[in-house]
């Protein structure tokens, strides 16, 4: 018997044991296309077992058209949104006897540009994607005819297939909330001003304030990147000027970074400041305050991603999805009672 510990073991090892040809051994893994006897075809199945041989399964898949894998790239999986729902997606890639391989940009367009590269010459069955500025390499991948989905809103010109929740009317209802709570000064922490979700959150910010005959005021727009360090940064130039009684923040990770730098100047949510913000995941909840936040349905937007990829069949197509807002304490709805104690 051949030792797998200094062999690689092939199928020439595994005729050889179980006394037949190469040929004989590839009917009986592939099935086909030729019948084998059933004697001969147990002694190649006890001659695999015996020897340990595993099938290369990327050849196999190839020659069958097929390599039972997608890919998915993101632009920073450290985000708690992108995590929860590479995870989701992952769940269901499996469900479906595909394989997912993650590719993580890190923030940075020119990997972004090197994984897509390398999960095509791959020859993934499909591709889930969200790019890292929203600009996304649409016709280097429609130039392989590699089926592909994008994760985040894309420019309708491009005509491709996409899952998305509408990011303004999110927006707008995050605002509007701050709004009935009686807030007419509402600053707004939002991410870099040329990526199409940024431009999204921000048109649905100022939608709620002038439908409420509020002023929308520039100096109380801070843009910043879609991280704790971004929200943090951007918090303190706003806590430089006047406060204003609430803001919108257009990412979780924004929104923690800038209680930081509230606490930092011994301020807190929603007393000196209410918030919300959008985007929002189980971390949400778990903060203190809990934030109160705009939620996307993960669950089902990876499994509808899933059957896209699964039914492509090239036509663009647009699924929508209807969003929520989680309320937690940070907007001002579930303030404690104070209770007088005795002396």
């Amino acid at each position: 018997m051949v030792n797998p510990q200094f062999h690689r073991i092939t199928r020439s090892d595994v005729a050889r044991e179980a006394g037949t040809s190469v040929a004989v051994v590839s009917y009986v893994i592939n099935n086909g296309p030729r019948p084998v006897a059933p004697a001969t075809k147990q002694r190649v199945l006890d001659a695999i077992k015996k020897t340990g041989y595993r099938p290369n399964e990327i050849a196999r898949a190839l020659a069958c058209g097929t390599t039972k894998t997608y890919g998915l790239v993101v632009p920073n999986i450290s985000n708690p949104f992108i995590s929860s729902m590479a995870h989701a997606l992952q769940r269901e890639a499996f469900a479906n006897g595909q394989v997912l391989l993650l590719g993580d940009a890190g923030d940075s367009r020119q990997r972004e540009l090197e994984l897509i590269n390398n999960l095509l010459h791959r020859q993934v069955d499909g591709l889930l994607y969200t790019s890292v500025d929203r600009h996304p390499y649409i016709e280097l991948i429609q130039a392989t005819g590699t089926p592909f989905v994008m994760l985040d809103r894309v420019d309708a010109a491009q005509q491709t297939c996409a899952i998305r929740v509408d990011e303004r009317a999110a927006a707008f209802q995050a605002t509007q909330h701050l709004i009935e709570h009686g807030h007419r000064e509402i600053a707004i922490i939002c991410g870099p001003l040329d990526m199409l979700n940024t431009q999204d959150r921000v048109n649905g910010w100022q939608d709620a304030l002038q439908q409420a005959g509020l002023s929308v005021r520039h100096e109380w727009t801070f843009s910043a990147d879609y991280t704790r360090p971004g929200g943090y940064q951007a918090a303190q130039q706003m806590l430089k000027g006047p406060l204003p009684q609430a803001l919108f923040a257009t990412n979780e990770l924004q929104a923690l970074g800038c209680l930081r730098a509230m606490a930092e100047h011994n301020l807190t949510a929603p007393r000196d400041l209410a918030l919300v913000c959008f985007n929002g995941t189980v971390e949400s909840e778990y903060n203190v305050p809990s934030l109160t936040t705009v939620r996307q349905p993960v669950d089902a937007m990876a499994k509808t991603a899933i059957e896209m990829l699964k039914n492509w069949d090239g036509v663009p197509t647009l699924r929508e999805f209807d969003f929520s807002l989680q309320i937690g304490e940070s907007c001002g709805c579930f303030i404690p009672k104070l209770i007088d104690l005795p002396l």
